[in-house]
């Protein structure tokens, strides 16, 4: 077993809000708690859901790769998404990323050398009016990120 029984009691959980016949279904919800117990989603994982849930591997690592929140690859102790769609972008979007950039010294789908930081574009997160937004590790949305809340965030993440 490569989650702990904490992580395959809440993917049970889950499953149980499905019909026998459709345990697909909790693939998502399967996948997020595989990646918050380790912190990406490596292939061996992806493959012990599909088992768990009974469908194709193929098929897990479809949605994984489909969705920007499932991490295939190893990322930093904090992920963050800084949306660049066109009315983010357009409401200093594009200028906050550059600063993130360059305070961390990396550029998208990096990570920093200490590892406490990876850097990625996010997709809309249906907060355009509170441009720029960045999410962090895909649950804390951070909204009208100027430089000095930028700051502040970096700060606040490295204790």
């Amino acid at each position: 077993m490569l989650l702990s029984e904490q992580a395959y009691k809440k993917i049970d959980r889950e499953l149980a809000k499905f019909p026998a016949d459709q345990r697909q279904s909790a693939v998502m919800a399967a996948l997020a708690i595989a990646q918050d117990e380790k912190g990406w989603l490596p292939p061996d994982v992806m493959q012990d859901i599909a088992d768990y849930i009974g469908m194709p591997a193929i098929a897990v690592q479809e949605v994984a790769t489909f969705y920007n929140m499932y991490n295939t690859q190893p990322v930093g102790k904090h992920k963050i998404s800084v949306c660049t769609n066109l009315p983010c972008a357009l409401s200093g979007g594009e200028k906050a990323a550059h600063y993130l950039k360059q305070k961390l010294g990396v550029d998208y789908k990096e990570t920093t050398g200490d590892g406490q930081f990876t850097l990625v574009e996010g997709e809309c997160m249906g907060a355009c009016g509170d441009a720029p937004v960045m999410l962090v590790n895909n649950k804390r949305m951070c909204s009208f990120m100027s430089n000095d809340k930028i700051d502040a965030l970096v700060e606040d993440l490295k204790k």
